[in-house]
């Protein structure tokens, strides 16, 4: 056999798209806020899974043997024993980290990903590259949506299996839980996972219009913190409410629903604030008072408030996204 009969294989030469270099080089470099991420959503879940099993069985077995499962409950029911204090405890530190994640994903957004890249001028040279301005922050929010979305609502899932158990169902009304409380409501819905979606769009304006690290992760924390204010104030709002008036005899109404507003009526229908009596018989009579009313959402409104909060959160974060691209075009130019 001569050299010549020798066949040399070519080389296999792997070509990594550009798309998938840039990905890959991201997560690499917010490595350490992608395994934070892991976590939140590790612990959470855990406080979850925890609460589902070993902790709503401890919790149940502790509120049955204080009889709180009769129909005449004792008095040792107003208040929890130890293990439905961790039971709660564990609910409470879940929700907790849900409500976070917007506050961290708009600081992290607005410093790390964006603003420190364009103060540093790494993502100038990235663009020089074979990565465009346009794709590089298409994955800037790409990639991180995917990732907020997915481990957010794997937690809204875990966290209405919680809810909507017998016992935990039990439990949370122990522990003066109910579905209209702001953070229950955020989290048993699409809520959670919209506000993340903002608070990420939000946080890469933010870097964009700034481009340095502190004054877009300072602007970003507070403008997520006013949207998330707002709609919470806004949310009543958001759909039309019922009204039940009663009269004088039966008192002010007493509900366990979204209370939007309270008050009192005339005999013209008028309505008026519920007057000062201390208790005085005949004082809501002599003061023209006829009937009161509460304006409410019962719990057949819970969807229509999530779908409305929801896509009002998708709209801002569209919106920002979208400005996000605009001024990145304007300051590229024809490298977009």
């Amino acid at each position: 056999m001569t050299a010549l009969d020798t066949v040399t294989a070519p080389a296999v030469t792997r070509h990594t798209s550009p798309s998938r270099g840039l990905v890959l080089a991201m997560l690499r470099l917010h490595r350490t806020a992608l395994l934070f991420w892991l976590g939140l959503v590790v612990v959470a879940a855990g406080a979850l899974l925890w609460a589902m099993g070993p902790g709503a069985d401890a919790a149940w077995a502790e509120y049955t043997d204080l009889g709180c499962d009769q129909a005449a409950p004792n008095l040792g029911c107003d208040s929890p024993g130890p293990a439905n204090s961790r039971y709660q405890t564990a609910v409470t530190v879940a929700i907790g980290l849900v409500r976070l994640l917007p506050l961290l994903t708009g600081a992290w957004a607005g410093g790390a990903l964006i603003g420190r890249e364009l103060e540093n001028g790494t993502a100038q040279l990235a663009w020089t590259q074979s990565v465009g301005p346009a794709r590089w922050l298409a994955a800037k929010l790409a990639v991180p949506a995917l990732l907020l979305v997915t481990g957010t609502l794997t937690l809204t899932l875990l966290h209405r299996m919680l809810w909507s158990a017998d016992r935990g169902a039990a439990i949370n009304v122990m522990g003066w839980r109910a579905w209209h409380d702001t953070g229950v409501f955020e989290v048993n819905g699409t809520i959670a996972a919209a506000e993340a979606l903002a608070a990420l769009a939000l946080g890469v304006l933010a870097g964009m219009l700034l481009r340095r690290t502190l004054p877009a992760l300072g602007v970003a924390v507070l403008t997520v913190m006013s949207l998330v204010y707002v709609l919470d104030a806004l949310r009543p709002y958001l759909w039309p409410v019922k009204t039940v008036v009663t009269s004088l005899d039966d008192g002010t109404p007493g509900i366990d629903s979204m209370i939007v507003e309270t008050g009192a009526m005339t005999a013209s229908g008028a309505r008026v604030p519920i007057p000062s009596c201390s208790g005085e018989p005949g004082c809501d009579a002599r003061t023209g008072i006829t009937h009161y009313y509460a304006d409410y959402h019962p719990a057949s409104h819970f969807w229509p408030l999530q779908l409305m909060e929801t896509g009002l959160l998708l709209a801002v974060a569209a919106l920002a996204a979208a400005t996000a691209f605009v001024l990145l075009r304007r300051r590229t130019g024809a490298a977009v």
